[in-house]
């Protein structure tokens, strides 16, 4: 596959949002937001994406010039929507807004509306974990429903609906957990088929309910689903899918699933804590520290080097792929510099290492 340094894949994302209509700055938001999540190894929300939202802004779905406003506003809370802003943009507006209000007030909670689609979930939390506040992150696909089966049923009915958890450490990087409440993101499933890769086995059905590891089946007509979060226990994962559908859907104003077939926006809703409003912040920095030496001595299952806590595989491999580079499938690789040349930027000057 080819590989590009980060830095290459930055440049290759700014000159095309710029073409597409983003100004400098939203064009880097978005682009800084896709890298790294390339270099934290979830290729699911990393250029692959770059293909998907030029092309939506091609058909008219994603609007680069627009930017998000607050539509109602008390202290602790508000309401953000996004005008069909690109959704880096105005989850980075509303996380921003949110972390205002936590200074001030303890506590802030605000929901984001039509603003498409957001990217990774944990990028806003990890945002206000490195400005010294906990959050908290829950995201739906609005009207979108068809991706992941229910408990017990074979056809798929809701989205992937991911939350995100961030908590600032007082040197190291923050705990960052960034979770589906299905087995798997769908961007995955896209990964799979891009490389012509099987998927493992408890990831999907195909259209009858069988078990497959083919990710064709889940794009077929009829289409296969997704299983919810848990293997023998998913219950617990459609439970808090559910969760999200109300919290993050609802409450947001974006909707909650009904069967459409393609996503408008992102509903979301994140709430961002100010530590000293609730504890001595070396007291808190002391206990989580305390916490993590515990959790960290135990001794480790038959396959496992170390215990490592959320977030720190993606911190790890951001390190690798800076050095090494990051692999961009052909097929991905390829649809980019097809939507280069559709904006009219030259992809020839871009070489694969």
């Amino acid at each position: 596959m080819p590989r590009f340094r980060a830095e290459d894949l930055r440049q290759i994302g700014y000159q095309l949002f710029q073409a597409a209509g983003c100004t400098v700055e939203d064009a880097a938001a978005v682009v800084d937001h896709l890298v790294e999540s390339n270099l934290f190894g979830h290729d699911s929300h990393g250029v692959l994406r770059y293909y998907e939202y030029t092309l939506a802004i091609r058909e008219g779905r994603f609007q680069p010039q627009a930017q998000p406003e607050i539509v109602q506003e008390r202290a602790c809370t508000a309401v953000v929507d996004g005008n069909g802003a690109l959704g880096q943009i105005g989850a980075t507006f509303a996380t921003n807004l949110a972390i205002q209000k936590a200074k001030q007030q303890g506590v802030a909670t605000v929901v984001l509306r039509n603003t498409s689609h957001i990217g990774r979930a944990g990028a806003y939390p990890l945002l206000a974990a490195r400005s010294g506040m906990m959050a908290q992150i829950l995201v739906n696909a609005g009207h979108l429903g068809y991706q992941i089966a229910p408990f017990g049923g074979l056809d798929g009915r809701l989205s992937t609906n991911p939350l995100a958890f961030a908590a600032p450490r007082r040197q190291d990087p923050p705990i960052m957990l960034d979770m589906t409440t299905s087995v798997v993101a769908e961007g995955k499933i896209r990964v799979a088929i891009n490389r012509g890769d099987k998927v493992p086995e408890g990831w999907i059905i195909d259209a009858q309910g069988n078990p497959s590891t083919d990710p064709n089946d889940f794009r077929k007509d009829p289409p296969g689903a997704i299983l919810p979060l848990g293997g023998p226990v998913s219950h617990k994962g459609y439970g808090l899918s559910i969760m999200v559908e109300l919290l993050g859907g609802a409450l947001s104003g974006q909707g909650c699933a009904a069967g459409e077939r393609s996503m408008v926006s992102n509903g979301v809703l994140l709430t961002v804590y100010s530590i000293p409003h609730f504890s001595d912040l070396e007291t808190y920095y002391d206990e989580v520290e305390t916490m993590i030496d515990y959790v960290k001595s135990s001794r480790t299952a038959s396959g496992f080097k170390e215990i490592l806590l959320p977030g720190e595989p993606e911190f790890r491999s951001a390190q690798g792929r800076e050095r090494a580079g990051i692999e961009v499938d052909e097929t991905t690789w390829t649809r980019i510099k097809d939507e280069m040349l559709n904006f009219g930027v030259d992809p020839g000057q871009w070489v694969p290492e």
